[in-house]
Formats: C-alpha cells, sequence, structure tokens
C-alpha cells in the first residue's frame, strides 16, 4: 500500500513540476513612416523586419551608397583626381569644386559622405568610368550582381530623374557589400572635417557630417551607428540608410520616401527592436567538422565548413538546426585538401541557410599495380636482352606465317567454288 501511494505522489510531483518548452516570442516591431524599409542582419543576410521592401522610389542622396562602393572597388585612395567643367557645374548641394581643380579620392569621399556633395559624386564617378553616363551603367551592373531588384540608376548623385529609382532592400543589400570595406566605416564615423588646400583654393573646406546618428551631444546619437546617408528632394521625399554594430551583430536600415521625416527616430527604433530581440548563434566556425564521407574504399574523409557560419535566432529561442549534406563534386576518384565536397543546408525555423563543405584530407583513388620488379632488376642483363629479342622475332615471324596461312585458305577456297560452279553449268 505504501509503495503504492508512493506511486502516486511521485506521478502528481512530475506532472506539475514538468517545464514547459519555452517558445521564442518576439516583441511587435515598431512602426515607421516611410513607404519602404527592411532592416537587414549584415552577417546572415536575414530581415528582420520589412515594409514594402522591393517597392522602387527615388533615393535622393542615399544613391550615393553605390557610388561610394564603386570608388572604393575601383580607384584608390591617394588616386588625384582632376575636376572636370562637368563636375564644378553640378547643381544641388556641393563643395564648390573648381574647374581644373586636383584634388584625391579620399579627400571627393569626405565630401561626398559628411556633405553629401554633388559635384565630389560626378568628380568621383569620371575618374572611375570616364563619364556619369557610363558609371550609372556601372551602377546598374554592380547593383544586379548583388541581387537588386527594382533597380535603376541615371546618375551618381541622387538628383531626381524620373528613371532614377531603387527599393530599401536594394539599399540594405549595397551597404552590406560597403561595410565590407574599412576605409567607409572610417570617413562615415567621422563628425566633421576640414579638407586640405588645393591647386586651386587654398583654403581648407570645413565639413561635418550631416548623419545625426554618428554626432555626439545629439538627441539622436546612437553609440552603435558606424555610419549612414541621408537623402531628400522635394519629389523624392526623406530617405535614409545606417548601420550600426553591437555585441559582434551588425544591423543596416533602409528607410525609402519618408514624407514626414521621421527617419532618425524610426531608425533607432527599428535598430534597437533588431538587437533587443534578436542574436546571432555561431553554428559552425570555419574548418570545423560538419559530416564524414565514406568513400567506396571504406576511406572516411572529414568534411569542413568552408567558413564561419552564424544563424540568427530569437533571443529566448530554445531550438536547434537541422543539417543536412549534399554531394557536390561527382568525381571523387581524386581531390585534394580544401576542395568543395560537398553542400550543407542549415534550417532554423523558417530561416535556411548554406554552406560549402570542403575536403580536409588529400584523396587518390588506389589502382592496383602490376609487380614488375622482375623486369626492374633485369633490365639491364645482356641475356635476358638477348633472349626477349629473339621471343619478339620469332613471334613476328608467326605473325607473318599465319598471315600466309589465311591466305593460302582464301584461295584454295575460291578456286573450289570456281571448280563447283563450272562442273553444275555442265
Amino acid at each position: 500500500m505504501k509503495k503504492f501511494i508512493t506511486i502516486i505522489l511521485t506521478s502528481f510531483f512530475l506532472l506539475f513540476n514538468v517545464i514547459p518548452a519555452v517558445k521564442a516570442t518576439v516583441a511587435p516591431p515598431p512602426s515607421v513612416s516611410a513607404d519602404s524599409v527592411v532592416l537587414l542582419d549584415a552577417t546572415t543576410g536575414k530581415i528582420l523586419y520589412e515594409k514594402n521592401k522591393n517597392s522602387a522610389y527615388p533615393p535622393a542622396s542615399t544613391t550615393k551608397i553605390m557610388t561610394i562602393l564603386l570608388v572604393l572597388e575601383n580607384s584608390k585612395l591617394d588616386d588625384i583626381v582632376t575636376v572636370s567643367k562637368n563636375a564644378s557645374l553640378t547643381e544641388g548641394s556641393r563643395i564648390y569644386l573648381i574647374e581644373g581643380e586636383k584634388i584625391s579620392v579620399k579627400e571627393l569621399l569626405y565630401g561626398l559622405i559628411l556633405a553629401s556633395a554633388n559635384d565630389c559624386a560626378v568628380a568621383l564617378a569620371e575618374h572611375v568610368s570616364g563619364s556619369t553616363e557610363k558609371f550609372a551603367k556601372l551602377m546598374n551592373e554592380r547593383a544586379a550582381s548583388l541581387g537588386c531588384k527594382n533597380t535603376n540608376f541615371v546618375n551618381p548623385n541622387g538628383l531626381y530623374n524620373v528613371n532614377h529609382k531603387t527599393s530599401a532592400y536594394a539599399l540594405s543589400l549595397i551597404m552590406q557589400e560597403l561595410t565590407k570595406h574599412k576605409e567607409y566605416k572610417v570617413i562615415a564615423t567621422t563628425p566633421s572635417y576640414k579638407m586640405a588646400a588645393t591647386n586651386k583654393s587654398k583654403l581648407q573646406r570645413p565639413l561635418w557630417n550631416e548623419n545625426r546618428l554618428i554626432q555626439k551631444g545629439d538627441q539622436y546619437y546612437y553609440p552603435d551607428s558606424e555610419g549612414g546617408k541621408t537623402g531628400y528632394t522635394i519629389q523624392s521625399k526623406h530617405s535614409y540608410i545606417a548601420v550600426a554594430t553591437r555585441n559582434g551583430q551588425k544591423l543596416i536600415v533602409a528607410l525609402v520616401h519618408d514624407s514626414k521625416k521621421t527617419f532618425f527616430p524610426d531608425s533607432i527604433k527599428l535598430l534597437n527592436y533588431g538587437f533587443d530581440n534578436f542574436e546571432l548563434s555561431e553554428q559552425f566556425k570555419k574548418n570545423n567538422v560538419v559530416s564524414k564521407l565514406t568513400l567506396e574504399d571504406g576511406t572516411s574523409v572529414p568534411l569542413l565548413a568552408s567558413k564561419d557560419l552564424y544563424i540568427l535566432k530569437a533571443k529566448n529561442s530554445t531550438s536547434t538546426a537541422t543539417v543536412k549534406t549534399e554531394q557536390e563534386k561527382k568525381d571523387l576518384s581524386s581531390f585534394k585538401k580544401g576542395d568543395i565536397i560537398s553542400k550543407a543546408t542549415i534550417v532554423f525555423g523558417e530561416n535556411s541557410y548554406t554552406l560549402d563543405l570542403t575536403s580536409g584530407v588529400n584523396y587518390s583513388k588506389k589502382v592496383p599495380v602490376i609487380n614488375n620488379s622482375f623486369l626492374k632488376n633485369n633490365l639491364n642483363n645482356p641475356k635476358l636482352v638477348s633472349i626477349l629479342k629473339y621471343v619478339g622475332i620469332a613471334l613476328v615471324i608467326l605473325l607473318i606465317l599465319r598471315g600466309l596461312n589465311i591466305k593460302r585458305r582464301r584461295r584454295k577456297t575460291k578456286l573450289k567454288r570456281f571448280i563447283d560452279n563450272l562442273n553444275n553449268k555442265r
């Protein structure tokens, strides 16, 4: 009886003390006024928040992040640019470059990023491509390579043109690529700067960074900010893109076509929403063993992660990822350490990630080898050489005789047929 009561009490204890499975919960995102919005995790490329992400609008000066990217990819900071008449006459915001002025790419980038100078954008575009028309073609090619949709650039500065359009998602992809260049962060987080004197201007040009998120003392100062770009024309309305990093997690926020001019506080709300609710989880480090491949001859090949892989998860999530591998290399008879052998798909919730897997060893399929040590050891033996020579001659004679014998038989057969035919005719 006591044993029965003990079992009942234990069952009730377990029933009422089982810890329920924790389901990940994420706070609702903030409300923002721009018409096209994206909050992107730069490491994984996953979207944390979106609103009409691919809707195209005129982006105004946020266009310049593509100009900056192409300049950093296609020139050096100490390159000297000679300002053209076309650049000196550029409309809109400018630092009043002078025709014939010689100025470095680095100085022009400060003017472009901090003061949003349209004349700097034109001078840099002409330096890279020779003309703004050719540069616009390069902009569109690069945008397509990054996966940007509904995007068409006509100029390097964002001056309004009915055909000049892009979306929040496209801008976030461009910024994701731009943040790979360390020079951008250095310039974009500089609060103020004095441009050096040139051959045409003895006075230094003072610049003030228009991105309020990096200005200490400003009500919108954001300590985690690593750069950003504002944009405005009457037709384009307000646009803004920014990047921030906290605890190793990099987020990008893009807001396009904002009629209420709330992009600074809205971007802060979105960044805080991302940092407060999501985190990166390291799934594999580069060269970690992800799985193993067993070949036909029984050889076990360790398959290694080709790069560090992080997954994005809600901070209170207890879910785990699943890993599936597929063979990529078809011919496995020979490969080297580091060759891509397979591909892994890591699934976590609704998101999936792909990872190339490399071989951890060198491998070459063993081919049976005939033992020729006897020939190697006796190759210089005169007696053996003579024997082989006579054997070869004998084989040749036998082949000749065999051929003659075959011909003789054929002639004999033909003669017999001829005689038989004659007898039949009689």
